[in-house]
């Protein structure tokens, strides 16, 4: 819940004509902007090879839903992605494990590809719960029409977001393959294996090579440094090439 109209449209700009400069082929870019900033994002980046999403969605396509908003109209709107599923809803808004996959199944159906987010909070982990958790909200979470092709995992361990703190490139390791290992059981090792898992939670331009570099880390999902553009594309830099 960031940035109002000038700087939002600003920093996609920024953006779009920095990814336009990088000219890297083998790196997808991805903006999801606050509800209010889609359309004027939309119009920002529109040229460039950003895509665009939203932080949320229904699971309704339309109805007495006051103050949602539906894939239907996020797909209507231009955008390509809709995050699903993230700590904050989770934690703020009391989200389930089971309404997260109401979700990411009608942006599915919608024609979006989903971001669904997992992670264990602080408790969890000091428990030795992170496989476990993660485990079962991969189980919970992720519907029965994900394929490697619409759906994206993003880890995100709940203690270690906006905080600077970040597990070492061993635990993070540790648990992307461990998703990977539910998801093939769920979903089939050929879905598994072409899913793209993103890690989350203070990934900067600092850390982002090492983060970047493990085996079964695909990208990340960018919190506070997507906020700087420099900061963003610096991140993009130290992707696997």
């Amino acid at each position: 819940m960031n940035e109002l109209s000038a700087e939002g449209v600003a920093l996609a700009k920024t953006i779009a004509q920095e990814v336009k400069k990088a000219a890297r082929k083998d790196c997808e870019f991805l903006i999801c902007p606050p509800f209010t900033l889609v359309a004027l994002c939309k119009k920002a980046i529109r040229g460039s090879k950003v895509m665009l999403g939203a932080q949320d969605c229904h699971y309704a396509e339309k109805g007495a839903h006051t103050g949602d908003i539906s894939p239907v109209m996020l797909k209507d709107l231009g955008c390509q992605y809709v995050i699903v599923g993230h700590s904050e809803r989770r934690t703020n808004h009391k989200e389930t494990n089971e309404l997260i996959a109401q979700k990411a199944e009608a942006a599915i159906k919608a024609g979006l590809k989903v971001i669904i987010c997992i992670g264990e909070t602080e408790k969890e982990r000091d428990a030795g719960k992170t496989i476990s958790v993660c485990t079962a909200q991969i189980k919970g979470s992720v519907p029965s029409v994900s394929t490697g092709a619409n759906t994206v995992i993003a880890y995100e361990p709940v203690w270690a977001i906006g905080t600077g703190r970040t597990p070492t490139t061993a635990e993070v390791e540790e648990v992307h393959a461990a998703i990977r290992k539910v998801i093939a059981q769920k979903l089939g090792k050929a879905n598994a294996n072409k899913m793209r898992l993103l890690y989350g939670g203070s990934m900067k331009p600092s850390n982002a090579k090492e983060l970047l570099a493990l085996p079964d880390v695909d990208g990340g999902l960018i919190g506070g440094a997507s906020l700087k553009a420099a900061d963003f594309m610096a991140i993009a830099a130290a992707s696997k090439q």
